[in-house]
């Protein structure tokens, strides 16, 4: 196999606050998708620069705040600046469970977290001493 690239699909209860909370990060509705005009839309994508998440209203995979365990998907997203994109979530309300953080295994992290319990580590590779 030579994998081109991966689009991973999230399970949401809400595709408008799903798309919302997406934008509040900078991310671009791509598409969206209804069996009929008059069907609630239940497939959509966002996107970033080359990269695509799709989203699926109560399908294909589970959600993070039904389990036991509190944990959904897990996506690393790899960015230019984390404290950029801190403020920005700070600003717009998202929930942060874990703030900017140079970590030992050399990349400066922060975790938010989706409505639907899905947790994005925004990162980037700390400078080299």
């Amino acid at each position: 196999m030579d994998a081109h690239s991966i689009t991973p699909i999230l399970n949401v209860s809400d595709m408008a606050q799903s798309f919302e909370w997406f934008a509040q990060l900078g991310w671009k509705k791509c598409w969206d998708w209804q069996a009929t005009p008059d069907a609630p839309v239940t497939f959509g994508a966002v996107g970033s620069g080359p990269c695509e998440i799709f989203m699926c209203l109560d399908g294909q995979g589970g959600r993070g705040r039904e389990g036991a365990d509190n944990q959904g998907v897990w996506l690393s997203i790899w960015v230019d600046n984390v404290d950029e994109i801190h403020a920005r979530c700070v600003a717009a309300g998202i929930e942060i469970p874990r703030p900017p953080t140079d970590e030992p295994w050399g990349v400066r992290e922060m975790h938010v977290r989706h409505p639907d319990g899905h947790v994005f580590r925004i990162s980037r590779a700390c400078a080299k001493a």
